[in-house]
This record gives C-alpha cells, structure tokens and sequence, in this order.
C-alpha cells in the first residue's frame, strides 16, 4: 500500500523501537561494566571491519560507574531494550496510505476501488487513528439492506457541507454561495412531484437545512427561492435564469449546477458526507508493543481485512498489517555478549536470531539455536579483552571512545588485572587500548571505583539487581549478587536493609539461596551476605563475621571463585 500523499509520519516514540534489520549487540540483565562495553565495542567493530548494520543495546539500568565511563569516552548510552519478542511493531507495514475524516465517502470508496484496497485507516490531522472502514462497510453506508420508512428519513438527510457537495457532483457553483464549507445537517428533497406536492414537503422542514434537487423545473427554482432554501441543486447540466440566480443571491440560497440526472445526483449527495461523520470504533487494532503471541490468536478468526498498529501513548497510526504478514514472522537479530544462557538473557532472546555469542564465562543453560553461529568463548577476565583481541587480529583500531570502554570493561571484570581471573592476555589488551585511548590506566582505576557507590547511592533492592546473576545447580536456583566498594563501611551501615532484600529476592523469583558478595577493592577482601536455606548456610565453611555474613579474604571474583565454590557446595546437598 504506496502512495505520494495521505501517508502518516512515524511518531518519535515508534523510532526508538527495536528494527529487525539491525543486529543488536547486548549483554545480559542486570548488566555490568564489560556487558555494557564489550556491547558498545563489539558493535563497534562490526560496524567498522564487518560494514555490518549493528548498535549496542543493554537491557537493564546502567551503573553509577558505567554511566561514567560512557560519559568519560563521549560514547551515547546503548539503547534499552528489556523485551526482544516480536511486537506488533515488528511486522507492520509503515508506508501506509490513509483517508482524512474531512473526505467523504464518495472519494474515500473511489480511492479503495482505484487502489484495489480492502479497508483503510481514516485519521485526524495529527495521525491519530479514528477509524478502520472497509469496503464492504462502505458499500452497506451506500445500499443498506433494508429500505424501510426509517431508513428512508436516514437517507434524506446529510451532514455535509456545499464544497463537498460540489465535489461530489463534480458540480459548478452558479452565481455565489456564502460559506461553501461550513458543516450542517442538511435534508435533502427530491422535486419530482407536483410543484405543491414539493412545497408541503419542502415546509415540513427547516428552510435553511433544505436542499432542493430539480431538473429544468424553473417553477421549482422559483420555489426553493422563495421559501430561503439553503441550496438548489439544478441537474442535468440546466442552468437557471439570470432572474432567479440574481434574487437566489439576495436571499443567501446557494445554486449549484450538477452533470448528472437527478437520479444519480440524489445519490452521490448521500455520499458527499464526511467519512469521519460515520466511524465506528468496532475494529481490531494493536498497540506497537503487543506482543504476537497475543496478536495470532487475536485475529485468527477476525473478518478484518487490516490490522493498524497504533502507538501506545499518542494512539497514533504506525502501520497496518494483514493475516499474511503472519506467515513468515521477522526475528529480531541479536548477538550476546559477555553471557551464553537464556536465563541471563533480554527477555524474548529464545524467540529471536541469535547470529553470535562473544563470552568468558563457563558453557551452561539451555541456549540452543535454528541454525549454526559463531560462538566465540575465550578463558580471559573479561568479554571486552576478545573484542580487543578481535580487532587486533583484523589489524585494525577502535575510535578513542570505543577504546576507552573497553578499558573499563577489563579493568572492572578483573579489578585492574588483580583478579585471579586475569591473564597475559588481558594485560597486554588493556595496555594496547589504553594506549588507543590516551588514559592512564591507573589514574583511570582511581576515577572509576571512586565515581560512585552502588550501596550508597541506591535503594538495597537496586544495589541487589546492579550486577546480579542466577545459576542452576543440581536442582537449587540460586542468586550471585556482587558489588565492588572502596571499602566496606556502606555494607555495615547498611547490612540489615540489604539482608531484608535478599529475603524479597527469594520470593519474588522463588529462588533456593540468594547471596551477595561485597569486595574491597583497596584489601582485595569479600564479605557475603546470605539468605535462603539453611541447608546451603550451614554447609559454607567460611569464617561467620556475624550471623548470616562470612568473611572471605582473597576473594573477589564471582566467576573463577565464589560460583565454582557455591557449586561445590550444593553439589554435595541432596536436591532441593
């Protein structure tokens, strides 16, 4: 459905919905600093050495620390995508053609025949959908099924205007006629009687409402000027005497000329009404975020020949789509970074096309795919050293910005080349894109965990989902918070509220044992903070510092020794 006019501008909020002809390079929930950069590099580098259409995109909150690495490079935010199912946004067709409520139905009707259309959107000037009529809706307007008394009066009278009369008729005005688009509620008398059958049906009516249709009747001209009626329409291409067009524009009755025969002039009148006069809202239509799990069984058995799409706040016309664009459904392209499992994925990824996985972490979970992907896992502390890795081996840069998050990114998954994590391979990428991007690596450290508290400056819940991550083992599900401090003074002050989010935790995402390990990164020393059962408490053989906290010196990372610990444990429990 093409066309050069009447075609309705994609709103603001429409655009910043997710395409399924760019590759979305994300992370996973909960995102932490190498999600979001190793995202923001990865599509990066297949936008300059792949010349692939591709943007970085995250799909929860970024951190006090992140967003001040974002802000340090002059790199713009990913976008957030939190759902990746397709909606109808995704298979609607957006150049579509549409009426205005101020046509009418005769040109609405001959527009749909012209084009071969089944129905089209009718919206108001701001492309705010009105109405969905069909063709065969349209036709019923024009022969009703039934003729009867009521439907006779019905027909007789129009809320129209004289210009869309003129239009209608493809009619000429004769001498003048005051305000040829007001909008009123006309009645439509036919003089095809005598002329004093005409004037007692013409008097039953108010005389600024009439509209009279005659032929070469001057008789009748005599008497549609004489009672004051708002129009004479005069048919079959005669014309009136000077005299009455000279005594018509004294008393205000506009004259308009018609090629037609009064028959047919009678009825394209009924049609010169505007379309937005008789909408109904008895239609199907879908808000851009509905997802089409919903939208199928929805239409499957709905009579509409289109389905608008409308924006969710503005209810403005997005697009339409038919039953057949439900066939072969566009999947939206994904590449995963820095995760290779569902269950820490965007909502929605097993339902999209998953082209690549770029991670550092162990193989897990249940990530399966329609057809073969690149699958790229290396043993290094951080996702953002393979991006690094991948542009050295294509022999080309990233931009100082880009390189800068990757910095951030292996600097913060390995606390500076400090974790156990760490390789030679991380220290010699980081001492390459540091150099890309003109930072002291160490002055850069300082800046980045002194940027901002994650315990001091959210609520226990956030701090909680800043850097979250969920494991199946043997049958527990369980939850592996982790926050990096310069030192631990905000934990202690705020250990009980934190303590009594982990407790929501376990409800909220029915879990077994939910836990949160604070580092300081000055002593390279963890405290965990537990809850759930007691059989996986009582089984960790850590020093309590107090009830429900142990004490962990040396540890600091979450991959490479808290889960494979937590692992250990719960593999010796009988399942949950």
């Amino acid at each position: 459905m093409r066309s050069t006019e009447n075609t309705i501008r994609i709103s603001s909020s429409a655009r910043q919905l997710a395409s399924p002809d760019t590759i979305h390079v994300i992370g996973h929930r909960n995102p932490d600093t190498d999600a979001i950069c190793s995202a923001i590099g990865y599509a990066a580098f297949l936008r300059d050495v792949r010349k692939m259409k591709a943007e970085a995109a995250c799909c929860g909150e970024l951190s006090v620390r992140t967003n001040w690495v974002l802000q340090t490079a002059g790199v713009a935010a990913p976008k957030l995508l939190l759902d990746v199912r397709p909606t109808a946004a995704t298979i609607c067709r957006r150049d579509v053609f549409t009426a205005s409520q101020h046509q009418t139905f005769l040109s609405v009707y001959r527009m749909m025949m012209d084009h071969n259309f089944r129905a089209i959107p009718v919206v108001d000037e701001t492309g705010r959908l009105l109405g969905m009529p069909s063709i065969q809706e349209l036709a019923q307007l024009f022969l009703p099924a039934q003729t009867n008394e009521k439907t006779v009066a019905a027909n007789r009278e129009v809320r129209t205007s004289l210009l869309n009369i003129v239009n209608a008729l493809d009619g000429i005005v004769g001498g003048t006629a005051p305000d040829l688009e007001a909008m009123q509620d006309l009645v439509l008398v036919v003089a095809a009687s005598s002329l004093e059958t005409t004037r007692k049906r013409a008097q039953q009516f108010a005389a600024d409402h009439l509209v009279v249709i005659t032929g070469d009747r001057p008789e009748i001209h005599e008497l549609a000027v004489e009672i004051g009626a708002r129009c004479l329409i005069i048919t079959g291409k005669f014309k009136a005497s000077t005299s009455i067009l000279s005594r018509a524009a004294e008393k205000g009755v506009a004259i308009i000329y018609s090629p037609y025969d009064t028959a047919s002039t009678s009825q394209l009148l009924r049609f010169s009404r505007p379309i937005g006069e008789a909408l109904t809202h008895e239609f199907l239509s879908f808000t851009s975020r509905t997802p089409l799990l919903e939208i199928v069984p929805a239409v499957q058995h709905a009579h509409q020949a289109l389905f608008p799409v409308v924006d969710d706040e503005t209810h403005k016309l997005l697009g339409v789509f038919s039953k057949s664009d439900l066939i072969d459904l566009p999947r939206m392209k994904l590449v995963l970074v820095d995760h290779n499992e569902f269950a820490q994925a965007v909502t929605g990824a097993d339902e999209a096309e998953i082209l690549e996985v770029i991670d550092h972490h162990r193989l897990s979970g249940n990530l399966r795919t329609k057809e073969p992907i690149r699958f790229l896992n290396e043993p290094v502390g951080s996702t953002s050293t393979i991006v690094g890795i991948m542009y050295r081996m294509q022999k080309a840069e990233p931009d100082k910005g880009t390189a800068i998050c990757l910095c951030a990114g292996i600097i913060s998954d390995t606390l500076h080349l400090t974790s156990p994590t760490t390789t030679e391979t991380d220290k010699d990428i980081l001492a390459w894109l540091a150099g890309i991007g003109g930072i002291d690596s160490a002055q850069f450290v300082k800046d980045f965990f002194a940027a901002g508290s994650m315990l001091r400056e959210n609520t226990p819940d956030r701090a909680l989902e800043s850097d979250r991550k969920v494991f199946e083992e043997n049958g527990w599900h369980i939850s592996i918070s982790q926050i990096e401090e310069l030192g631990l003074e905000e934990f202690w002050k705020r250990e009980n509220d934190l303590q009594a989010a982990l407790q929501a935790l376990l409800a909220k995402h029915s879990l077994h044992f939910a836990c949160l390990m604070v580092t300081d990164i000055t002593r390279h020393h963890s405290v965990l903070l537990v809850a759930g059962d007691k059989r996986v408490i009582n089984a960790i053989d850590y020093p309590l510092a107090k009830e429900n906290v142990y004490d962990m010196p040396g540890v600091v990372s979450r991959k490479k020794q808290l889960f494979p610990y937590m692992s250990h444990v719960v593999t010796k429990l009988a399942a949950p």
